[in-house]
């Protein structure tokens, strides 16, 4: 299983004082030192923590995948035809909220997101979806073309009580069978933490992580590499466990 370190709150810090650190790029360089699978950004409209000067800076670094969060805005699309990485996953986006709120709804944005997957695959990037994991939205993420999905993964991460987590779990575990059985490649973040990502990492189907907050929480106290090393640990013993 791949671990993609989300670096996105390491330029919320530097947002908060608009100033020049701690850099975006300088995490980026730990997270793949500390043997991270690659490197995701979301590049917001409002440019809230990351900024374009960041994704062109980290694109030009970096040996590991790049993967881009972004919504359908077409001046993001344009920056995504530019920088070119490695993945583009189309997110929703809603200006107010303090964090992504479910995922895209791929149903009721069909003819734009199917544009915007064919030209960014005319491009050479490989195109995810971030869905919530509903057998409709995979199959019209299958229908429009994207070459992975991303499963949401908040209701379960929110979950409040044992019972709700286990039932999250097997709606997720069931999307994911279904996801693959369609050819799709299987992603899954949102909320994940060292706390509950373990369930997660043991679905057989799911081959990439994305955890951001978490990690960049822990590495206040313990160091980057080494909060990814602890991330890369927990993901590998549940691995160890389907072998």
């Amino acid at each position: 299983m791949r671990l993609g370190v989300n670096i996105d709150h390491v330029a919320t810090l530097r947002q908060a004082r608009r100033t020049v650190e701690p850099e975006p790029v300088y995490a980026a360089l730990l997270a793949q030192e500390a043997l991270a699978d690659g490197i995701t950004v979301h590049l917001r409209e409002d440019r809230r923590h990351i900024q374009d000067s960041d994704v062109y800076q980290i694109k030009s670094v970096i040996k590991i995948p790049l993967n881009l969060e972004m919504s359908l805005n077409e001046e993001i699309v344009n920056i995504a035809f530019d920088v070119k990485p490695h993945q583009a996953t189309i997110v929703p986006e809603n200006r107010q909220e303090i964090t992504t709120e479910g995922g895209l709804d791929v149903v009721s944005n069909a003819e734009r997101v199917r544009d915007v997957v064919k030209r960014l695959k005319d491009r050479g990037i490989v195109v995810s979806l971030f869905i919530d994991p509903l057998e409709w939205q995979v199959d019209e993420a299958k229908r429009v073309g994207a070459d992975a999905i991303e499963f949401h993964t908040g209701n379960y991460a929110n979950a409040k009580s044992q019972k709700e987590r286990e039932i999250e779990l097997e709606k997720l575990s069931d999307a994911c069978r279904y996801a693959k059985s369609l050819g799709l490649h299987v992603h899954a973040g949102h909320g994940l933490t060292y706390e509950n990502v373990k369930p997660v990492a043991a679905i057989d189907e799911i081959e990439e992580l994305n955890i951001g907050h978490s990690i960049i929480s822990k590495s206040v106290f313990v160091g980057l590499k080494e909060a990814v090393r602890l991330m890369r640990q927990l993901i590998q013993e549940a691995r160890w466990k389907l072998a």
